[in-house]
């Protein structure tokens, strides 16, 4: 029988960073993260052997500890590193910098992490997870999640805006001979 690697991604529930458009500081879930992770209920309920990771922001580790997981703070699930532009509403950022970082997967002109950056990140954690069958459940962002559907599907960077990561929700990943698939 193969062994199976199974890694369920989970998106950390609303902020109003989100709501309003901004680029993400370290802030916390608004009321309708609160209800986004109660109607996501029932994830708490995981097997005691099941490792349970969060990125280290704080709306990662809130929907964690709201969903009733004991997580490890895991440095690679961190949110794409948005530099200067962290915490500041699109319509504020020179169009021409948005532009460029939206259509160009190895551009940062916020000075932070490009698109490939994080995609390299998250391929060195996929990485380190392939050869231990312990199922695995992380709390992060949906830049994460993202790039680690791109990893799975082997899909092109300049695909990675096109998946739309809703707060809250659920993606899995499985490994199983050499290769990880996703799970839908």
């Amino acid at each position: 029988m193969t062994e199976v690697v199974r890694l369920t991604l989970v998106s950390h529930a609303m902020t109003d960073a989100m709501a309003a458009g901004r680029f993400p500081a370290d802030e916390p879930l608004n009321d309708t993260g609160l209800r986004h992770v109660e109607a996501a209920a029932g994830l708490g309920a995981v097997a005691a052997d099941t490792r349970q990771l969060s990125g280290p922001e704080r709306r990662a580790r809130q929907t964690a500890q709201l969903l009733g997981l004991h997580v490890t703070t895991e440095p690679r699930l961190a949110d794409l590193d948005c530099g200067r532009w962290r915490g500041q509403a699109l319509d504020d950022v020179d169009p021409t910098d948005l532009r460029r970082w939206l259509a160009e997967p190895a551009s940062a002109p916020h000075g932070g992490e490009s698109i490939l950056d994080l995609i390299d990140r998250v391929s060195v954690w996929l990485e380190s997870l392939s050869d231990n069958t312990l199922r695995t459940v992380a709390v992060t962002h949906p830049a994460v999640i993202r790039a680690a559907v791109l990893l799975a599907l082997k899909a092109p960077a300049e695909s990675f805006w096109r998946i739309d990561v809703t707060p809250a929700s659920r993606t899995t990943l499985h490994f199983r001979q050499n290769r990880w698939t996703l799970r839908i």
